[in-house]
């Protein structure tokens, strides 16, 4: 069975307070978004690698593949308006089997973590990992707020693994405000999705505190 991924990548950097995209700047000597390449050419060498970038970065990303000898082989597809749209296009580049889409700038996703979605979209179609809530959570109300039962919440990650075909399906929809990922969109046509265990190291780097823990993950 073919296996894709489309990894995500048009942040600005803007919580971050930097002028390079977050998915750009080095952690551990090299570009967040190349320790998230590895990650997935690791789980699988034969696995179908497609990038997703705004045109504007596109050259900058190539100059970077020069300057650090990157020779993992991706595609590159446009990023679009939204995250909805970007997928979209990188779908454009798949046919059939499984294709996960994972955030550019996740690159701690452990190789575990990768084997379980892709094993269990086999049979369920949509997988998504998730982590438990560690902290106490307060429900916003009319009238203040209010405790709620945190083992009724998980935290969601990527990679999300689906069905090609069902996710191609799932993105002919039109784009709502409501379509915050993968799993969302697959919900919206009425289809079940699964979770399995995520890893808790699977942070997402979008501050400047994210980046120092990202220092640290590559240390340990």
């Amino acid at each position: 069975m073919k296996k894709h991924v489309i990894i995500v990548a048009g942040g600005k950097g803007m919580r971050m307070g930097s002028d390079i995209p977050k998915q750009f700047l080095p952690v551990s000597g090299y570009p967040v978004l190349m320790h998230t390449l590895e990650a997935f050419y690791t789980y699988n060498p034969s696995i179908h690698l497609i990038l997703v970038l705004p045109i504007s970065q596109q050259s900058y990303w190539r100059e970077l593949c020069i300057k650090y000898h990157f020779s993992l082989p991706h595609d590159i597809a446009d990023g679009g308006e939204t995250r909805f749209h970007s997928v979209k296009n990188g779908l454009a580049l798949v046919d059939e089997g499984l294709v996960g889409v994972h955030d550019g700038v996740r690159p701690f996703v452990s190789q575990e973590v990768i084997v379980r979605c892709f094993d269990n979209a086999r049979e369920k179609k949509a997988v998504i990992p998730v982590i438990g809530v560690v902290e106490t959570v307060r429900h916003l109300t009319s009238y203040g707020s209010e405790t709620v039962p945190r083992e009724n919440y998980k935290l969601v990650q990527t990679p999300q693994v689906f069905d090609v075909l069902l996710l191609k399906r799932a993105y002919e929809q039109t784009y709502v405000d409501g379509f915050t990922d993968d799993a969302s969109v697959v919900e919206a046509m009425g289809e079940q999705v699964f979770l399995v265990d995520g890893n808790r190291e699977n942070i997402k780097i979008t501050t400047p505190f994210d980046l120092k823990l990202a220092e640290l993950l590559c240390s340990i």
